[in-house]
């Protein structure tokens, strides 16, 4: 899983990207502003944790997401957002848009002025018009070639894209559009960016953290299906970041911070992108996968492995709290707690599987 973090300069998609990450920022890193940087973490699972503390594997996998910090949201040219830009956010799954909604004399607002709202909309104007062109550019090519043969899969992508250029001229954004299977694989290769969802991190001012729930009444109505808004102060975030694990313990009680902002925005994700976790476990390994929410036994086994989805016999199922719970596989089917389900079972997030196959 890939998620682009953007924000406009001073919002602190920096220090939002180096929290997550978990590493001090350098001077390096400022010398980098204008580079795209990445990295890879392990997604914290108090499950998988008490599973490997149930098994002690010889080794734990967790699951991992790929964050990328974008720079460049404040640049664009007559076409729009850079081409940089747009090639940095096309691959990624999700969107962080980072808001800044505090005050710092040091590091002044580029427009003078402090305003959550309005940066957010500057954002979707952005992006809208960033899509906007991207399906002009490809319908003026499409109208040259129908003009020299009638093909009927151009005739039906010019009409996706002419319903889609509507919405977009009137300000619906596409990711609140309903489309058919077949619609989705035509625009899946434009990787549209008001298509994607969006996570809208609120940068606040350490004062403001008592008030965390305020922010969530005032923002609620941005929240959608593939739209969700986090308050959070990352100066603070950062600097538990930087604590060992016991004085994280005693900085998040007494700042009133129920858990690190890491396990909040993974979280976050996760819903936003319909994505849950499965497990398994053994002697040689304990290990979360991740799978899209709906999908079932065996192209849950295919995620670990093709052989294990080409020749899926059955599954041996249990909940993970179950499991922990009584202690070990044998107790679950002891108890009759654990299931044995076929193919077209729909796996739960926190569901522990022994995949039966052969082939």
């Amino acid at each position: 899983m890939q998620i682009g973090i953007v924000g406009l300069p001073f919002s602190g998609k920096s220090t939002l990207f180096t929290t997550l990450l978990s590493h001090k920022t350098s001077a390096a890193d400022y010398k980098a502003k204008h580079v795209a940087e990445r990295g890879v973490i392990n997604v914290q699972d108090d499950r998988l944790d008490q599973l490997t503390a149930l098994f002690k594997p010889r080794s734990k996998v967790n699951a991992t997401v790929e964050y990328i910090k974008v720079p460049g949201l404040d640049s664009r040219s007559e076409n729009g957002l850079s081409a940089q830009f747009f090639a940095n956010l096309k691959g990624v799954d999700e969107i962080i848009l980072v808001i800044r909604a505090f005050e710092d004399e040091m590091y002044p607002h580029p427009s003078g002025r402090t305003d959550p709202v309005s940066d957010l909309q500057f954002a979707s104007t952005e992006f809208l018009l960033s899509d906007l062109v991207i399906i002009e550019n490809r319908l003026e090519r499409l109208e040259k070639q129908l003009k020299k043969v009638r093909n009927e899969a151009d005739e039906r992508e010019r009409e996706l894209l002419l319903k889609c250029k509507t919405a977009l001229e009137n300000e619906t954004l596409l990711r609140d559009m309903t489309f058919a299977a077949e619609e989705h694989k035509i625009l899946k290769g434009f990787q549209f960016l008001t298509a994607k969802p969006l996570l809208i991190v609120v940068n606040i001012e350490e004062s403001e953290l008592r008030r965390v729930k305020n922010y969530e009444g005032e923002y609620k109505h941005f929240n959608s299906d593939n739209v969700s808004v986090i308050p959070l102060c990352l100066k603070i975030e950062k600097e538990i970041s930087d604590l060992d694990p016991d004085d994280q313990a005693m900085f998040l009680v007494e700042m009133g911070i129920q858990e690190p902002a890491l396990y909040r925005l993974i979280r976050k994700s996760y819903d936003l992108l319909w994505l849950i976790s499965f497990f398994t476990v053994g002697e040689d390994e304990c290990r979360s996968w991740t799978i899209r929410r709906g999908t079932n036994a065996r192209l849950a086994a295919g995620a670990i492995h093709s052989d294990l989805e080409r020749g899926f016999i059955r599954a041996d199922v249990v909940a993970c709290t179950d499991l922990i719970q009584h202690g070990s596989l044998p107790a679950c089917r002891a108890k009759g707690i654990m299931r044995l389900e076929g193919k077209d079972y729909i796996v739960k997030d926190g569901d522990v599987m022994e995949i039966r196959f052969n082939i």
